[in-house]
């Protein structure tokens, strides 16, 4: 048996390379099969690259809210206690809402990260939609 306490969690940047905007990680935990866990903070408006996962992906968010979008254009919001899967092979790309940050652990299985292009701030933009205003 492992535990790793909380207080020595270390966090990095992730980078520019495949991400748009602040966005910082830290690798929690490896297990069997492959898997490995993440957590990852988007800074309000940071944004993942297109990428796809050989096992697929489970995000599950902590805090805060972002968005998902497969290839497909398929677009969903995530905030605080959601899910989102992206199955094996599918191309898409994940982040911070502009007027929220997001925190989410990664889970994925079965090999790296298949990374892609940069999300344009174009397909950004288009992918959001503005949060529902509330009934007078």
């Amino acid at each position: 048996m492992e535990h790793k306490p909380g207080r020595k969690t270390v966090w990095g940047d992730s980078g520019e390379e495949h991400f748009t905007g602040s966005v910082w990680n830290s690798r929690l935990a490896e297990g069997e099969g492959g898997l490995t866990m993440i957590a990852v903070q988007f800074a309000p408006g940071a944004r993942s690259d297109w990428h796809r996962h050989p096992g697929g992906q489970i995000l599950y968010v902590l805090a805060g809210a972002g968005l998902v979008q497969a290839e497909d254009g398929t677009t969903i919001e995530i905030s605080a206690g959601d899910t989102a899967h992206a199955p094996p092979g599918e191309l898409h790309w994940h982040g911070a809402r502009p007027d929220s940050p997001m925190l989410h652990l990664s889970l994925t299985t079965k090999g790296p990260t298949e990374w892609g292009r940069k999300v344009s701030d174009e397909e950004y933009g288009d992918a959001r939609s503005d949060p529902p205003t509330p009934a007078a």
